[in-house]
């Protein structure tokens, strides 16, 4: 298999910075999530990205090709957040308990946000196809109403349908007990 991103590579090892913005715009929002997971929190997985993508234009030229680009980005964003992580802790280490009990706390939404979003990834399996696409694309996805008809190739009004119907159904599916009723 090869990689993709290699001609990039190479224009962007002789000094072509629009090549490596290329690499950066092709790569960056994924590494961003990655680095989310690793970190917890999305503002420090922005900065984290930011000195990955500093390392890894500075070691361009060490770059020898024997693993895709991607995962040499991702190897090298995986070290930057260890060591994030591991000022993070040294800091943490100094600061009093109210810092503890706040950092406890946002590990609790965290825990929160990761339930509720399986919760509602189960509830939108049990939509039908159509109102799952519609619901998707507009609320996750953000298209506006025109743009889902054009998309999907239905009229608009249908569109409204969907979405109201997939809405409802999802709000019984996600409210506490229910399934009891």
């Amino acid at each position: 298999m090869t990689d993709v991103d290699l001609p990039l590579v190479e224009r962007a090892r002789r000094g072509d910075l629009d090549a490596f913005a290329e690499l950066v715009a092709r790569h960056q929002a994924g590494l961003v999530r990655f680095l989310t997971h690793m970190v917890s929190n999305v503002a420090d997985a922005e900065d984290v990205a930011q000195e990955t993508l500093l390392r890894a234009y500075k070691a361009l030229k060490d770059f020898r090709g024997q693993s895709a680009f991607r995962t040499w980005l991702y190897q090298i964003g995986a070290n930057a957040a260890r060591t994030h992580l591991d000022r993070r802790r040294n800091r943490h280490e100094q600061q009093d308990s109210d810092d503890q009990a706040r950092e406890i706390a946002s590990a609790e939404r965290v825990e929160d946000r990761v339930i509720a979003h399986d919760q509602l990834r189960r509830a939108l399996a049990q939509l039908p196809d159509d109102w799952r696409e519609a619901i998707v694309l507009r609320d996750i996805e953000g298209l506006e109403y025109r743009e889902i008809a054009a998309t999907l190739g239905i009229p608009i009004g249908t569109v409204e349908s969907r979405i109201f119907r997939g809405r409802q159904r999802l709000k019984q599916l996600l409210t506490p007990g229910a399934g009891e009723r």
